[in-house]
């Protein structure tokens, strides 16, 4: 793992469902490809799935957890970061970062995506939360298409 590597958060539902899970597990693994370093909140659901498809991809994944034992991080979790801070480990992930992909999601997530656009992370989309503001759409989240695309939407907007 290089400190210049391009780092990108997945964050969804702790519990997902088969669709949202094989996205996830895409989007892991088109990541590894690239060579990014995934990171997540490190337990089950998405963030499992995800890990999964980094890791059989040939690629890191770093898990902060929510909790004091690095022994809760799902099985793919190449590096386990227990934090005690419960679900304020989301920030934690967030800042971790260089671009989140949020895809689909619970309030969990959507705490993810409003600390990422506080802090200026690129937040990429997929199947998660559409934003609006005063009955107007907020342009924060960028819409992918697709694993792939989130992916591609992803390292380009890290690396401007």
């Amino acid at each position: 793992m290089s400190v210049d590597a391009t780092w990108v958060a997945v964050v969804g539902p702790g519990t997902a469902s088969g669709e949202q899970a094989a996205a996830a597990e895409a989007v892991g693994a088109g990541l590894a490809r690239a060579g990014a370093v995934l990171v997540c909140g490190g337990r089950g659901g998405a963030m499992e799935a995800a890990c999964r498809g980094a890791r059989e991809a040939g690629g890191t994944t770093v898990g902060i957890l929510p909790g004091l034992d690095r022994r809760e991080a799902n099985p793919y979790v190449d590096v386990a970061i227990p934090t005690g801070l419960g679900e304020l480990r989301n920030g934690l992930v967030v800042r971790a970062a260089d671009a989140v992909i949020a895809v689909a999601g619970e309030y969990g997530t959507l705490s993810e995506i409003g600390f990422a656009l506080k802090t200026g992370t690129p937040v990429v989309g997929l199947g998660t939360w559409e934003l609006a503001r005063g009955g107007e759409r907020d342009p924060g989240i960028v819409v992918a298409a697709d694993p792939a695309d989130a992916v591609d939407r992803a390292l380009a907007l890290a690396r401007r």
